[in-house]
């Protein structure tokens, strides 16, 4: 019989029921045994449901409205503000379009079989990360502690960039830009233009002055900066709306929070390609620099690079994979979500570098004119002969081809004393050299390109609620895996918890938005997150490959997708992938040793940066947050391994689901073989997909049935407990 066939035969001692509607029309009013049955239905909306006489229809968890919803989700969740900012920038750094190799590679060792990892085991489970891992192997259950600290952490500091872009784009709708042109300072003598701004540029006198007010260091705190606050509250609130319901909420708002960055992308690359300079930006950008390819740390970056980009270790695309149906295809998310990934950073790279190349067009133009200028005076005063300049040079509309002709000739002819001189080459190159990043990219170099756009304000507006949007799209993944985890375990209001979470968040946030906040947003994404997510993962592909066993798990794909997944998975989770995150793990703690901790302070008095190393209580710190986010692994197996905790007491071991409600499982687990399904063989455990017929099972019977489709329970017990607690899933 097909797997997914909506006709299923059965018998049923002597009775076949084939629908709802000749149930009920059989249904004895005083039939004591009928009450106390169990019935099973699986409505044509693919709804996993439990109907009771006497009661509600409920579902047993909430479920995706569509498959194009889960999708969005997930591609909102792992599409983030760093393959605007971040992918670009190494793309650059690495080799240009080299870099794409490396990338290609680590996707296909680590990407896709890591992130296919992570949505089979929800998918099959359905349980937060908790859950998850606890229910593979109560040893392991802090795996889920700790990917909740970690979502914790980085939602504490991601909302507040989400608080930056937000007020960037509250000052977007006028014109001029606000950050078009330095501020004039007036005194009771003269007009002059502010000198930090003077020294260094507009868009960067507004972000670190009029935007953060910086201090100059991490231990000058300064007080809040207001505009922030308010911005940073802005930010919770919007994201606790959107999850108080969870996915019932979340899912809507990932329609528009999920494609519309994709339409600002495609807006800004067909602009940008109608740019002066774009083509050159492009140019630059995929010309392959072959030996830099060979370099062990460009390898070492893609595979960080990779690792971060699709979300692996936070724990929310366990949990977004968990509200699946048990057979949904997760082998085809996992490569349309990587690959969506994948092309969303290539374009987004086309964009930046189309904008950038525009911008360095116009810096060159600058910088032609004004050695232009130097060399007509050099003329005028006799350091340099007219002999020296080709009768064709004007130099009164010079174009940047002719000035080099002309810097050639002068560094021939003048060669000792050339430097004095003061000329410089002004080549495109060097400024599209120039590697910026993260903030810096985003609220300094790509501002600054689009105060020269025409309708600079429309563009301002469009790039920064794209930011908005695609920072919304982590943070709801991010989000749902601290509250799924929770809310699977404990046994607390969705609703609840969110408001409780957000504004905890919000509270402890506020250290992000003193005037020295900045300092500790580059120290929590240094710190709080790299290590212990690496740690993670892999104890994840262990728990799974060595204690569960690849090889059940293997047949547990096979019986969710109704296909035997590729070897080519196996031999990674077994072999490569564990290999490679080792490696990585490593190199990371290597590059961490080597590189001082410390952080770029912004100098008021000079305009420019300056590396500060962090203070002792900084580094107590930075330490504290690697020690944390990794200290529940430790802690819950030292707890399961000396029976600390009795599971009959209560343990998080012994949660399970029954129709809709968290019950507690009389089975011990930790004396478990492991198996997803606890000491029950395939055919003893009922499945939580149910065909399209209604099947009646007696309390007193003395075996569970199959399901009509031939698919098995994975942790429901579906027997009646009319005097549990309903679930506030």
């Amino acid at each position: 019989m097909p797997k997914n066939s909506k006709v299923v035969k059965r018998e049923l001692d002597d009775d076949v029921i084939e629908s709802v509607k000749d149930l009920l029309s059989n249904e004895d009013s005083s039939d004591d045994a009928f009450k106390k049955s169990e019935l099973m239905v699986d409505d044509q909306e693919e709804k996993d449901t439990d109907v009771e006489e006497g009661s509600d229809v409920e579902d047993e968890r909430p479920a995706w409205n569509s498959k194009l919803q889960y999708i969005l989700a997930q591609v909102g969740f792992s599409v983030g503000l760093g393959n605007v900012w971040r992918f670009p920038y190494l793309c650059q750094k690495n080799g240009g379009g080299a870099y794409l190799v490396p990338y290609l590679v680590l996707l296909l060792i680590i990407g896709i079989p890591l992130f296919f990892l992570e949505l089979a085991v929800g998918q099959r489970i359905r349980r937060g990360s908790i859950g998850v891992w606890n229910y593979i192997s109560p040893k392991l259950g802090g795996i889920g502690f700790a990917s909740c600290v970690v979502c914790f952490f980085v939602a504490l500091y991601y909302n507040v960039i989400i608080g930056w872009s937000l007020f960037y784009f509250s000052q977007s709708f006028q014109h001029p830009l606000p950050w078009d042109q330095c501020p004039l300072v007036k005194n009771i003598s003269h007009t002059f233009v502010e000198p930090e701004c003077e020294k260094s540029s507009a868009t960067t006198y507004y972000w670190y002055r009029e935007a953060l007010n910086i201090s100059s260091s991490l231990s000058e705190s300064g007080g809040l900066n207001w505009k922030m606050t308010i911005c940073l509250l802005a930010a919770w609130v919007m994201v606790c709306l959107a999850m108080i319901k969870g996915i019932q909420s979340s899912g809507k708002i990932m329609y528009f929070s999920s494609l519309f960055p994709y339409v600002v992308l495609l807006c800004f690359l067909i602009r940008g390609l109608l740019l002066n300079g774009s083509v050159d930006g492009i140019r630059h950008m995929f010309t392959p620099k072959l030996e830099i390819m060979l370099e062990p740390k460009v390898w070492r970056e893609a595979a960080t690079q990779v690792f971060f980009a699709l979300g692996l270790g936070f724990g929310g695309v366990i949990a977004f994979s968990s509200y699946n149906k048990r057979d949904n295809n997760c082998h085809f998310d996992a490569v349309l979500v990587s690959f969506i990934n994948f092309f969303t950073s290539v374009l987004a790279t086309l964009v930046v570098f189309a904008v950038l190349g525009f911008k360095a067009n116009i810096i060159n133009e600058k910088c032609v004119i004004q050695n232009s200028e130097k060399i007509l005076k050099l003329l005028k005063v006799g350091n340099l002969s007219q002999d020296m300049i080709p009768h064709h040079i004007n130099f009164s509309s010079i174009t940047a081809e002719d000035y080099n002709l002309v810097y050639d000739i002068i560094q021939k002819v003048k060669e000792e004393e050339f430097d004095a001189l003061g000329l410089k080459s002004c080549q495109i190159e060097d400024e599209l050299n120039k590697a910026v990043q993260g903030t810096g990219l985003a609220f300094i170099a790509f501002t600054e390109a689009m105060t020269h756009f025409p309708a600079s304000p429309f563009w301002s507006v469009m790039f920064f609620l794209m930011l908005v949007n695609l920072g919304l799209g982590s943070m709801f993944g991010t989000i749902e895996g601290i509250i799924t985890p929770i809310v699977d375990t404990f046994k607390v209001r969705k609703e609840i918890l969110t408001v409780i979470c957000c504004l905890v968040a919000f509270f402890i946030g506020l250290i992000f938005v003193q005037r020295s906040g900045n300092y500790f947003v580059t120290m929590f994404d240094d710190y709080s997150a790299t290590l212990p997510l690496l740690i993670v993962v892999i104890l994840e592909n262990i728990a799974v490959t060595r204690i569960y066993g690849i090889d059940k798990f293997m047949e547990d794909l096979k019986d969710m997708l109704g296909f035997s997944p590729s070897q080519y998975y196996y031999y990674m989770w077994k072999y490569v992938s564990p290999l490679v995150l080792l490696c990585l793990l490593v190199a990371s703690i290597v590059q961490m040793g080597l590189s001082p901790p410390g952080y770029n302070a912004w100098i008021e008095d000079t305009a420019t940066e300056e590396f500060h190393s962090y203070p002792t209580w900084g580094m107590i710190v930075c330490i504290s947050l690697m020690v944390l986010a990794i200290l529940p692994v430790p802690i819950v197996f030292v707890v399961r391994r000396c029976n600390l905790i009795d599971d009959s007491s209560g343990s998080l071991a012994s949660v399970s689901y029954k129709r809709g409600r968290i019950i507690k499982e009389p089975v011990n687990l930790e004396e478990d073989n492991t198996s997803l399904i606890h000491g029950k063989s395939p055919s003893e455990v009922p499945s939580p997909n149910f065909g399209k017929n209604i099947y009646r099972k007696q309390t007193g019977s003395p075996a569970l049935d199959t399901a009509p489709n031939g698919r098995y329970g994975i942790g429901y017990l579906m027997a009646d407990m009319p005097d549990m607690p309903e679930s506030d899933l």
